[in-house]
């Protein structure tokens, strides 16, 4: 074997290996160029999962705009402009080929609402304050906090904040036994929650949370009665109520 050959399949292997590169570098190219060309343009941005803000309103926050291509869209940036809103939970943004943008938003729900001077602060079943208004939402009242932190976009802190804690469980088992509390009086041990202006269930949160199908049923009594005026105690944590027609 001469030393030529070794040589010359050196340079062999060379070309190969500069073709195989070129044409790594040319698919390179070329799929950038299809990647970022009009066929990828955002044509459609759709919002998913929204109750409280409509489509508009969530494109609007997340500042997205149709036109640019897909796979240039910051949807960190949306993510986080979304997350500044005190009604957004969770968001994510996605990218749906070829030419679409997917908003999926988890929206925090009204659920009470708290008076603070001569408005109402709106928050939501975790205690977090979504707005103030000079209105009064149709939601339950919570009446005799003593608030400590007004902030919107953060959680409600009041003194009596086990009661605040218990009386926010309480409002999610009254929508599961549908029954509706306009207004509800916290004082230090105890809660006064109103169904109508002058007929009223009094006791501790957790109490009244434990006697709900008691309670359900005297409401029933009383309705087949026709009265809608007194007190349903709860005393204790064991089907332990008792109705007076005199509110003290």
């Amino acid at each position: 074997m001469s030393v030529a050959e070794p040589k010359k399949k050196k340079k062999r292997r060379k070309k190969h290996y500069l073709l195989r590169l070129l044409l790594v570098i040319l698919m390179g190219v070329g799929l950038y160029f299809f990647l970022t060309s009009e066929f990828f343009n955002v044509d459609k941005i759709v919002v998913e999962n929204n109750k409280y803000f409509t489509a508009e309103q969530v494109i609007g926050l997340a500042e997205a705009k149709p036109g640019g291509n897909l796979f240039g869209q910051a949807t960190e940036e949306m993510k986080d402009k979304l997350l500044a809103d005190p009604y957004v939970k969770s968001v994510s943004v996605s990218r749906k080929l070829p030419n679409q943008l997917v908003i999926t938003v988890t929206e925090r729900e009204e659920y009470a609402t708290v008076p603070y001077g001569k408005s109402f602060l709106v928050i939501d079943k975790e205690g977090m304050i979504l707005r103030q208004t000079d209105t009064a939402p149709t939601l339950p009242l919570l009446v005799g906090l003593t608030l400590s932190n007004i902030k919107i976009g953060t959680a409600l802190r009041v003194e009596e904040n086990s009661l605040l804690t218990g009386t926010l469980k309480l409002l999610e088992k009254m929508d599961e036994n549908e029954i509706y509390f306009k207004k509800i009086e916290i004082s230090a041990v105890v809660i006064r929650a109103y169904i109508y202006d002058s007929l009223l269930c009094e006791g501790t949160p957790e109490n009244i949370m434990k006697n709900m199908d008691e309670i359900k049923q005297v409401l029933y009594d009383l309705y087949k009665k026709g009265t809608e005026r007194g007190v349903i105690k709860v005393y204790g944590d064991d089907k332990d109520c008792a109705f007076s027609p005199v509110i003290e």
